[in-house]
């Protein structure tokens, strides 16, 4: 069996999913005409043509015109069902969900309507495919933490429905420690916490989020390299660092795969994986960043072998389910 064969066949956890990140042009316009909503966009072709980003910036601007679309809990159903049968397709047999609240509650559609759509699919992929999931909100960090603390509170009454807290959005001048008060709160309420650092921004966000935010995992954290303390300290502690190789090179974080620093991180007992981000926006689902990251860096079947089990490793699975799936493996 050939590399790319192995990669599709092989069962993969997913950890850096951003659900509304996998808006497809096509379902962008049957939902803007299904809600009559207006959108910048003529055509699916125009909405193609402005997935060229820049930075994170430009990106982060479509993302909330395309999020416009997304009203009732049916399109929220939509669009995670929509990504559930891309796991099932892409024998994504766990995944670890991102949803962003306030993107959809600061344009007036209810916290329940929101989390409420994606649990439902969620547990229909359970039922018919065996799909296990977890969801985990994120904060938006380019706004301020009274408005992380209004959701958290909306969020309690969900406490069966989600699992973690996250922090994402725009990174730079946004730091970790800007809602150091709000994950302690999440945290005296036992939702476990992650944190997306070091993509734009320096190693010391990492720190922050590790030390101030107390995260499991952190969400990206490929600007690690530039502190050889911090390398220490995140293989020390096998701390899971979750990595998007395709966004990585459209968000112009390294300007080609074969620049990115993969293969560096795994070489260095890092606990790193493959993940695809906004998958919509970036031009390719899981598998696709497997095999165009392998090639690039001329990964081996062994170190695709350790990223697929530090999928599962990282997750936030049950031991026993882990073992279960690593198993598959030796």
């Amino acid at each position: 069996m050939n590399l790319e064969e192995f990669i599709k066949k092989s069962p993969k956890a997913e950890l850096h999913l951003h659900i509304e990140g996998t808006l497809e042009p096509e379902l962008m316009f049957s939902l803007a005409k299904r809600n009559n909503v207006e959108i910048s966009f003529k055509n699916i072709e125009d909405v193609k043509k402005a997935y060229n980003f820049s930075n994170l910036e430009s990106f982060l601007k479509i993302y909330y015109e395309g999020a416009k679309v997304l009203i009732e809990e049916q399109d929220f159903f939509d669009l995670t069902w929509a990504y559930a049968l891309k796991c099932k397709e892409e024998n994504i047999v766990h995944t670890e969900i991102f949803f962003d609240p306030q993107t959809h509650t600061d344009r007036g559609i209810s916290f329940d309507i929101v989390i409420n759509g994606i649990y439902k699919a969620l547990q229909k992929a359970q039922k018919e495919f065996n799909l296990s999931s977890k969801i985990i909100m994120c904060f938006l960090r380019h706004l301020d933490e009274d408005s992380g603390f209004k959701v958290l509170e909306q969020a309690l009454v969900h406490k069966d429905k989600i699992f973690g807290v996250g922090l994402d959005s725009s990174e730079k001048g946004n730091p970790p420690n800007k809602f150091k008060r709000l994950f302690k709160k999440a945290l005296e309420n036992n939702f476990v916490t992650v944190a997306h650092a070091g993509e734009e921004g320096p190693p010391k966000y990492m720190w922050e989020a590790l030390n101030l935010l107390k995260v499991k995992r952190i969400d990206h954290g490929v600007q690690c390299l530039k502190d050889a303390k911090l390398v220490e300290e995140l293989s020390k502690n096998q701390i899971p660092l979750t990595v998007c190789p395709l966004s990585n090179i459209k968000l112009r974080v390294f300007n080609k795969l074969k620049d990115h620093n993969l293969k560096t991180m795994l070489d260095k007992k890092l606990m790193v994986m493959i993940n695809s981000d906004d998958p919509a926006y970036f031009g390719g689902y899981l598998n696709k960043n497997f095999i165009e990251i392998q090639a690039a860096l001329n990964l081996s079947k062994e170190d695709i072998k350790t990223l697929l089990v530090n999928s599962f490793k990282s997750s936030f699975l049950n031991e026993k389910k882990k073992i279960e799936w690593i198993s598959k493996f030796n």
